[in-house]
């Protein structure tokens, strides 16, 4: 499974080590980027995982700034995308299970463990394939722009 993980200026450290911590369970990474911890602005980094989701180049998407706010913002106008801001593992689970969510974004204030347990999470949480949630992502897919 490719999952394409990007971050702001603010999440570059924290990234790196999830990139570590996903390879060595097995997924593909895509990193995309920034490769500095100079100031960037985040849609463009959120953009390019969205890109790589709607594609189908990626499964999912991680992404990392200061709150995930903005982040999630971001990605949710790549068509295609239905990110959550996720903070607590069960966030990651009802995101998934209930929203079919392909992309998540996170603080990097969060610490390292209490992340890595929230994308074990999101990445092994099945979508609960109810006519009720298929029907409401159905109506906002067919609602983008």
């Amino acid at each position: 499974m490719k999952i394409a993980l990007a971050s702001d200026h603010h999440g570059v450290t924290l990234r790196q080590k999830l990139t570590e911590y996903l390879n060595k369970l097995g997924y593909d990474v895509i990193d995309c980027g920034p490769d500095t911890s100079e100031m960037v602005d985040y849609p463009d980094y959120a953009f390019k995982v969205g890109l790589k989701v709607s594609s189908k180049e990626a499964t999912y998407g991680i992404l990392i700034c200061n709150t995930g706010i903005g982040m999630s913002i971001a990605a949710n106008k790549v068509k295609g995308v239905r990110c959550a801001r996720v903070v607590t593992e069960n966030d990651a689970k009802m995101t998934r299970r209930d929203n079919n969510a392909n992309v998540m974004a996170i603080s990097a204030n969060i610490d390292i463990e209490t992340i890595k347990k929230i994308i074990d999470t999101f990445l092994n949480t099945p979508f609960l394939e109810l006519d009720r949630y298929k029907r409401r992502i159905e109506k906002i897919d067919n609602y983008e722009c």
